[in-house]
């Protein structure tokens, strides 16, 4: 059993990000990354997104742009995916990469809404099996 924080994180993570996702993150972790995995897992999700200032939509939306803004496209991919479960819909994410457009550059957003756009055609067809 960890910490508090760490056990918050994780079902945090587990319900923004689902359980196959975290459960395949941690059982693939080595004793090179292992470390990384907690660090994540403490202080990302537990720290930040148990926070009660911002609800789960907004902290999604948010990551999202920071993610299309920094190019961190593995990432972005598996935020657009977790939409899903945070509440953000693909109007709030159109809306948000318009944003970083303006202010990080047409080619991030490009880019972005690139990702943004297969992973919703991938969400569609998993929803209608």
């Amino acid at each position: 059993m960890k910490d508090p924080a760490y056990e918050a994180g994780l079902a945090v993570r587990r319900r923004v990000l689902g359980d196959a996702h975290v459960t395949r993150s941690l059982e693939n972790a080595t004793t090179f990354d292992e470390d990384f995995q907690d660090l994540v897992t403490r202080h990302a999700w537990g720290d930040i997104w148990t926070r009660p200032g911002l609800d789960h939509r907004t902290r999604s939306l948010i990551t999202i742009a920071l993610l299309a803004a920094g190019g961190r496209n593995e990432e972005l991919n598996l935020h657009i995916r977790a939409t899903r479960n945070t509440g953000a819909t693909a109007d709030d994410v159109k809306e948000v990469l318009l944003q970083v457009a303006v202010y990080a550059g047409v080619p991030a957003a490009n880019s972005a809404f690139r990702i943004a756009k297969s992973a919703f055609e991938e969400m569609a067809k998993e929803g209608s099996r």
